[in-house]
């Protein structure tokens, strides 16, 4: 690796693209993976949607507690 670089011809900001969603991945414990794929399986539906219709349900309740 070089000890110095030279950024003297770079361009600020070439990349960045304002629009760009950056979705982050999520790492669950292997217990509450295995849970939600069978839970998804007997649902009959992906893992990602399993997940986020739990998730959806537990916001809504917090939600409810709060009022």
């Amino acid at each position: 690796m070089k000890s110095k670089f030279d950024f003297s011809k770079g361009e600020q900001g070439k990349f960045y693209r304002e629009d760009v969603v950056l979705k982050i991945p999520i790492y669950l414990d292997d217990d509450l993976l295995g849970f939600l794929e069978e839970y998804a399986k007997e649902k009959k539906s992906d893992l990602q949607t399993a997940v986020n219709e739990i998730l959806r349900h537990n916001v809504e309740m917090l939600q409810a507690l709060k009022s």
